[in-house]
């Protein structure tokens, strides 16, 4: 039976969403349900309207964006949980490569590799994400910083079971403690070396806006859960 896919876009007044919901629709594997959780917005909402009859459309009160994807993933009931962001793009395969990736390896978790495009949707960089020549090299990378781009990332929906959600209380480094979290239990996601999303930089990006808050959250986060990487580390020879 062919899997469902469930696509959660978190949104706060994000002028880029048309082009995102754009992308979701123009997908090979069509999505089962896009999920919109619109994270109390002020502004640009009315870009969705012409879309709401195809879409899942979930206002909350402000809480950030860990919240938002918590919410998105509570009311998905796809197989699969893919996170776009509300002002990046999904190549026409996303979906399709990655869910096969996923079922023919028996994974919970997967990411992939990305390209940057400008404010603009021009190509900036290729193939922008790390790769490692072993496992071990893969998980001492978390011990210095995040590899992963948590826009690129789909999940099988049972392994919040196991590894719980998002914490909320981590408005930037939630998808870095949520891949310690999946290491250390025993999923740490795969990757797919396919770049099979367009992750957007522009001036009104959180990652520009908050850079220092940014680093002393993940700095903070990387703390709590070093001593037990490295121990896991140590245990398999490295």
């Amino acid at each position: 039976m062919r899997p469902k896919v469930s696509v959660v876009i978190p949104f706060y007044n994000c002028p880029y969403i048309e082009h995102a919901l754009q992308s979701a629709f123009s997908q090979s594997w069509e999505p089962y349900e896009i999920i919109i959780v619109d994270d109390g917005s002020h502004a640009h909402s009315n870009l969705i309207t012409p879309y709401l009859s195809r879409i899942h459309y979930l206002g909350k009160g402000n809480g950030g964006t860990a919240s938002a994807l918590n919410h998105g993933i509570l009311n998905a009931t796809g197989d699969y949980v893919v996170w776009l962001s509300s002002d990046d793009l999904f190549y026409r395969d996303k979906i399709n490569n990655q869910v096969l990736f996923m079922e023919q390896n028996h994974l919970l978790i997967s990411y992939t590799n990305f390209n940057y495009i400008n404010a603009q949707s021009q190509l900036v960089q290729l193939n922008a994400a790390p790769l490692f020549p072993s496992h071990l090299d893969y998980l001492r990378c978390f011990l210095h910083g995040n590899p992963i781009n948590g826009c690129t990332v789909m999940f099988k929906r049972e392994v919040f079971g196991a590894i719980g959600l998002f914490d909320e209380s981590l408005p930037y480094a939630h998808d870095y403690d949520l891949w310690f979290r999946a290491i250390l239990n025993g999923y740490p996601p795969v990757m797919l070396n396919q770049s099979l999303t367009a992750y957007r930089t522009h001036e009104g990006m959180g990652t520009i806006k908050y850079f220092d808050v940014i680093m002393a959250e993940a700095a903070a986060t990387n703390a709590r859960y070093k001593n037990s990487l490295q121990h896991l580390i140590s245990s398999m020879g490295g």
